[in-house]
């Protein structure tokens, strides 16, 4: 899956399978993310395979495919992204095994879906941020200590630089505050003496 680097906002999917709840919600999020609105689990899927995605909103009634069944897949496919169940269903015990990241019962107002976007996309941003810092400091030692040629023939290394990249992108469009903490983290000299 290729990294989107179009954009400077949080990517959210809204997948309802009612359209004016779904085309509502992303109007909600219009100018704090780039939103791509599907109205049934397999479309969800296929989003997901061609794009990254760092938000979620998901119904979880809908016909064919239920959004429990969608959020079955995403914990299969590994998903490395935030998912908000966004529901008319009332919540009971069920969902304390369910992996998701926060719940919202229908109807939701326009503040409360903004706050939950805000919320998860710093979350997110932090925990990306801590990858890249793990895999940026291994790049940035190996480049330090072994020389460009050696490094451009070893794939573990060009997979590392590549991956940092993508965790930097998506760590900037998820946090305010990254430039600063960035500066601060390449500040550090990881050169030998």
């Amino acid at each position: 899956m290729a990294e989107d680097t179009t954009t400077s906002l949080p990517v959210a999917l809204v997948v309802d399978d009612e359209k004016e709840v779904a085309d509502a919600y992303a109007l909600r999020l219009r100018g704090i993310c780039d939103v791509e609105t599907v109205y049934n689990g397999p479309s969800a899927l296929e989003v997901l395979s061609e794009k990254t995605v760092d938000l979620m909103l998901l119904d979880r009634h809908m016909p064919g495919m239920s959004g429990d069944e969608v959020l079955e897949e995403l914990n299969n496919r590994d998903y490395d992204g935030r998912v908000v169940m966004v529901t008319a269903i009332d919540p009971g015990f069920d969902v304390l095994d369910m992996p998701f990241d926060d719940y919202l019962c229908k109807p939701v107002d326009r503040e409360d879906i903004r706050e939950v976007i805000g919320h998860q996309s710093t979350i997110l941003g932090y925990k990306l941020l801590g990858e890249y810092f793990s895999a940026e400091s291994k790049r940035q030692v190996i480049t330090a200590e072994v020389d460009a040629e050696r490094r451009a023939d070893h794939d573990e290394y060009q997979r590392i630089a590549t991956h940092a990249r993508q965790l930097e992108q998506r760590a900037r469009r998820l946090i305010d505050e990254s430039p600063d903490l960035l500066a601060e983290f390449d500040a550090v000299d990881r050169e030998g003496r």
